[in-house]
């Protein structure tokens, strides 16, 4: 699914976010990216979710080489990542139906397939309940299971979560942890960036540590693999 062989990620100014960072997660797995403030796991989601490039190295989704994909590209192999931030990112002018919605009316989805996508994702992050309702009405766990809801309605094969439950209590931290680790359950892959080691430890997934863009810990995989050039 996602590999890493000997990526950098250098910044203007000579500041590299990552150092040679070689890794595999396979298709399917549940794994969690930890490291101190500023180590590159945003980066490291940023280059999976094609907001960024590597500088050296490179790095392959489902065997497609993301340095060398066209930008024409990058749309379709978006369609396949759902993405949830920490602030959730929310149109706060728009219902909830509206906000999960958004992915597939972008994509051009029919009315009725729209309907039945929104509702089925609000389902399962509980909240069709509040399908009327403004997001500032919401706590913020409710929102986040919002943000949850419009990352997976699309039904994308991979879900990268960037500190997910820094903002929640630990209650409401890992009902969302839940959230993610039932949907790995029906054979999506999911990368989560969190600061939550005694979380991640009561969860038992498998942990990728970063240090100043380094990769110290690594409990996967990280035989090498055929590398393809271009698309596919």
């Amino acid at each position: 699914m996602i590999e890493f062989h000997n990526v950098t990620k250098r910044y203007e100014g000579g500041y590299d976010a990552l150092k040679n960072v070689t890794l595999t997660l396979g298709d399917g797995e549940m794994a969690f990216l930890t490291g101190h403030s500023g180590a590159g796991k945003s980066t490291m989601l940023k280059l999976i979710a094609l907001i960024e490039k590597p500088t050296r190295g490179q790095a392959l989704l489902n065997r497609i080489n993301l340095n060398t994909l066209p930008r024409h590209r990058v749309p379709y192999i978006r369609r396949n990542i759902g993405i949830i931030f920490q602030d959730h990112q929310l149109l706060f002018d728009r219902p909830v139906f509206d906000n999960v919605a958004m992915p597939l009316l972008i994509q051009g989805y029919p009315r009725h397939e729209i309907a039945r996508r929104t509702r089925a994702a609000l389902d399962k992050v509980g909240l069709l309940h509040k399908e009327k309702s403004m997001p500032i009405t919401l706590s913020g766990g409710e929102q986040q299971r919002v943000g949850i809801a419009r990352a997976v309605v699309h039904k994308p094969m991979l879900l990268l979560a960037d500190e997910p439950t820094g903002n929640l209590d630990p209650v409401l931290s890992r009902e969302i942890m839940q959230i993610f680790v039932d949907f790995n359950q029906v054979g999506v892959t999911v990368l989560v960036a969190s600061h939550d080691l005694s979380l991640i430890d009561e969860l038992q997934k498998p942990r990728m540590t970063l240090n100043r863009g380094e990769l110290i810990l690594n409990d996967l995989d990280t035989g090498p693999r055929e590398i393809l050039h271009g698309y596919e």
